[in-house]
């Protein structure tokens, strides 16, 4: 049984999955496996992923369409058999100590069920667009349930994409595994259950990147998003009575609301930027 289970879930990512894998690869931290499922690319993913069939610490495997992201995420995920459990997104991106530096956070606090890092945002070469985010200043080890009602009232993912963040995968397994009740806050909704569990940890310095497509956001993206977001909020309220006052869900659905607005915005300006490079 290996330490870690990256699990990657790929669907047209044929433009970044080869440096998303590599990226994997040059772990200073060697006891892993990496299983990638391709739920039913269109570009070429699945092509790329060929290359890698005879590498006996890649497991390679398939999703029918349907389900969309939820589907491959638990799908992929069903198969690690690790420790932990660590999901990186097809096009993001790991530096080479985020697995040995996430590992000795687990293992020096036997009670803390997820560790996490700040990122960067980068744009299609790699390249930084944004200073290293994350964790809302949260610093060290805290009790799981601070560390959700931080993310409550910030009204966005303090935590991360999954790459940013290791699980302890029995604890994972027993909070549910993925949540998709709010599918644009699956990661968050499923670390915040995890964190009702045990302790979070922090770990210092900005230990993945996560790509900026040059897509524009629309103002119903905006408005849904905002939505789950809020709903999630009232539905960890429900599910765990005392965590969270009437004060921190008025707080943190009015950020919610804020944030969206804010993301769309920053979305909007980095795609013109990004396009105004290319010319």
């Amino acid at each position: 049984m290996p330490k870690v289970s990256i699990v990657v879930p790929s669907y047209n990512s044929a433009e970044f999955i080869a440096a998303t894998i590599e990226s994997i690869e040059a772990q200073t931290f060697s006891d892993y496996e990496i299983i990638v499922s391709d739920h039913s690319s269109t570009d070429g993913t699945a092509e790329i992923l060929q290359r890698y069939a005879d590498e006996g610490r890649i497991k390679l495997t398939t999703l029918a369409s349907g389900g969309g992201a939820p589907a491959n995420w638990r799908a992929v995920t069903e198969l690690a058999t690790g420790q932990y459990l660590k999901l990186v997104c097809g096009d993001d991106l790991l530096a080479p100590t985020i697995l040995a530096e996430q590992v000795a956070a687990l293992d020096s606090n036997p009670r803390a069920v997820m560790a996490a890092s700040k990122r960067d945002l980068v744009d299609a070469q790699g390249k930084r667009i944004i200073p290293p985010r994350g964790l809302g200043g949260l610093n060290g080890v805290m009790p799981g349930h601070v560390a959700v009602r931080r993310s409550v009232l910030r009204g966005t993912n303090i935590f991360g994409e999954p790459g940013c963040v290791l699980l302890r995968h029995e604890s994972f397994r027993e909070a549910g595994g993925w949540t998709d009740a709010q599918p644009y806050v699956i990661d968050q909704f499923s670390y915040c259950q995890v964190l009702m569990l045990g302790d979070f940890v922090t770990v210092p310095g900005s230990l993945a990147s996560f790509r900026i497509s040059d897509g524009q956001w629309s103002v119903e993206l905006t408005h849904r998003q905002a939505a789950q977001v809020i709903g999630m909020h009232h539905d960890l309220a429900d599910r765990y009575p005392g965590l969270l006052s009437r004060r921190d869900l008025l707080i943190g659905d009015s950020r919610a609301r804020l944030m969206a607005s804010a993301r769309r915005l920053t979305y909007l300006w980095l795609g013109r930027r990004m396009r105004a490079g290319n010319r």
